[in-house]
């Protein structure tokens, strides 16, 4: 029987027929009303076959073999424990068989006798719960054995829409279970408390209901429905936020499709700016050549007439004939030379063509607002044109950092204005082949390139200048390192004996010497220079580079002097 269908807030659902039928009758595994309904520990109801169907987790090799078995419940996942004896062993759910009894009778027009099987079934045995028609509802009264049963009428049990019948013991058939055996915490019947509770305190439900169902009512009213009304109200939140966001990702979906839209019109109105400028390159370039082309078609007109009648001049003329033409022939000669037309325009049409080229890494400023790449270049760099500045590439010292600047150009001189042209730097010196220079060019992102070096060695260098495998305009340049600057190790004095005062032993780099044992110089003796020099080298500037190779018998004379 399907079980399809809307449902209500009281449990019940609505088949495909529109008949109202109890949910709270239907197993959820098996889709169909209880049969033999067991409660698991999780408090959800499922028939004892469809439990003896789940998978059971078995206990492992290393754990105490008396373990129970447990499963987890279809409707909640919760892990449950099996009792010792299976599934039989699981209470069972009594209020299931209320509903499946009631639903039964709801859906049932009409019910057959159970014992008969003829007669239409007007009557149900409450203890028995079978159906019976009028001849064996009193055939069911007179017998001793089901005498006391409780037997109602099938059309008002329907309309009180709850089933009310007892509970019979599993253990002793036809007796109804009327006590409750505390030390047990069992429900039982008279024969069960008369044998195997015997020693135990049973009492009679009605008068321990009231404790144990206040005891469930106290769990009930102040713990669990308070928690169930905040939880209920945590998964309004929850809901709420969930719309909350799902409106908010609406929201923003629309913003992400609006911006996507507006870039994408952004970008074909810059493929439509950049399409309409290839154009118009396309058609000046065009326009050139075919100038061009005109030019140099007259010029190739002019120049085979003009060489064709002076071939068959020669050629067939005779001296008369040439001598009598010469003066015109020759001035058309010399104009043509003279006109300008160089056979290697065609290179300047290659150029023309080739020169339009598209960048699409740089940055095309703003379009609409949103940023945009991608240019057109239409230059494109020259190295006959192109052109070094600064000192670096001429002449440097040993030892210090050097620099100079290759600055790009197109074929009319003009600034190429961005980079990522091939650029080459080569430093070699001229008699030690083996002696290179490290270089770091710098592309400025601007046409410009920055070339720095650090020469070790004095000497001469040739310094290759490459763009595009081509030597720039003055390639190789002669570079000419000198050697460090020497600074004065000594003092700029008058004489040693001055300075010494009057240390024989006193030295100075210029030749002067003095009688009497000094080692030094002095005013107006011989080889003084006759004004001011340096003590180290004997150089009269003071502002001048020490030139002196000071050797290790006169070291201590000049440092002598220094200190003093």
């Amino acid at each position: 029987m399907s079980t399809c269908g809307e449902k209500s807030a009281h449990g019940d659902t609505k088949d495909k027929n529109g008949n109202v039928s109890n949910s709270r009758a239907f197993c959820s595994v098996c889709k169909r009303m209880y049969r033999e309904p067991k409660l698991l520990t999780c408090l959800h109801t499922f028939c004892s076959d469809c439990i003896r169907q789940l998978e059971t987790f078995s206990p492992s090799p290393d754990r105490e073999r008396a373990r129970a078995l447990t499963v987890l419940c279809p409707e909640c996942d919760s892990e449950v424990e099996l009792p010792s004896s299976g599934v039989d062993g699981l209470t069972t759910d009594h209020l299931a068989l209320d509903d499946v009894f009631m639903e039964t009778l709801l859906l049932r027009k009409s019910a057959v006798c159970d014992l008969c099987g003829d007669a239409e079934a007007e009557q149900r045995c409450d203890v028995c719960s079978i159906n019976l028609c009028d001849f064996c509802s009193q055939a069911h009264r007179r017998q001793k054995r089901t005498s006391s049963h409780a037997i109602h009428s099938l059309e008002e049990l329907k309309r009180q829409g709850r089933l009310s019948r007892p509970v019979l013991c599993s253990l002793h058939p036809g007796q109804e279970l009327r006590l409750f055996c505390e030390t047990c915490d069992l429900t039982v019947c008279m024969e069960c408390a008369a044998t195997f509770h015997r020693d135990h305190h049973c009492s009679p439900m009605h008068e321990v209901i009231h404790q144990h169902g206040d005891r469930i009512r106290e769990l009930v009213s102040r713990s669990l429905r308070p928690r169930l009304v905040r939880l209920e109200e945590a998964l309004r939140c929850v809901e709420v936020s969930q719309e909350a966001l799902q409106s908010r990702a609406e929201a923003m979906a629309k913003e992400i499709h609006a911006f996507a839209q507006a870039y994408t019109s952004a970008v074909e109105a810059h493929c439509h700016s950049l399409l309409q400028s290839l154009e118009d390159m396309r058609v000046q370039r065009r326009n050139q050549l075919q100038l061009q082309r005109a030019q140099l078609k007259q010029a190739l007109c002019d120049i085979r007439g003009s060489v064709d009648f002076a071939e068959r001049l020669l050629t067939c003329g005779s001296e008369a004939e040439i001598l009598s033409v010469k003066g015109v022939t020759t001035r058309r000669l010399i104009s043509l030379l003279d006109s300008g037309h160089d056979p290697n325009m065609t290179s300047v049409s290659h150029d023309v063509g080739s020169s339009i080229c598209f960048l699409p890494q740089e940055h095309a400023g703003q379009v609409e607002g949103f940023p945009m790449v991608g240019v057109l270049q239409s230059k494109t760099v020259d190295p006959s044109k192109c052109t070094i500045q600064g000192e670096g590439v001429q002449q440097c010292v040993e030892g210090q950092k050097c620099e100079f600047t290759l600055v790009c150009r197109d074929s009319a001189e003009e600034l190429m204005g961005k980079g990522g042209d091939s650029v080459l730097v080569s430093i070699i010196h001229t008699e030690k082949k083996e002696c290179k220079v490290q270089t770091t060019v710098t592309d400025n992102n601007d046409g410009s390139y920055a070339v720095s070096y650090t020469p070790m060695e004095q000497g001469f260098y040739s310094v290759w200048v490459c763009v595009k495998a081509q030597h720039v305009k003055g390639s190789p340049f002669g570079l000419t390192v000198k050697r460090k600057f020497q600074r004065h190790q000594g003092v700029f004095h008058c004489c040693s004996f001055c300075s010494s005062g009057g240390t024989k032993e006193a030295r100075c780099g210029c030749p002067g010497t003095m009688p009497g044992g000094f080692q030094g110089c002095g005013h107006g003796h011989k080889g003084h220079p006759g004004k001011p020099h340096w003590s180290c080298c004997g150089s009269v500037l003071e502002s001048s580079e020490c030139v002196s190779s000071v050797v290790s018998g006169s070291h201590r004379g000049h440092v002598r002097t220094v200190e003093l």
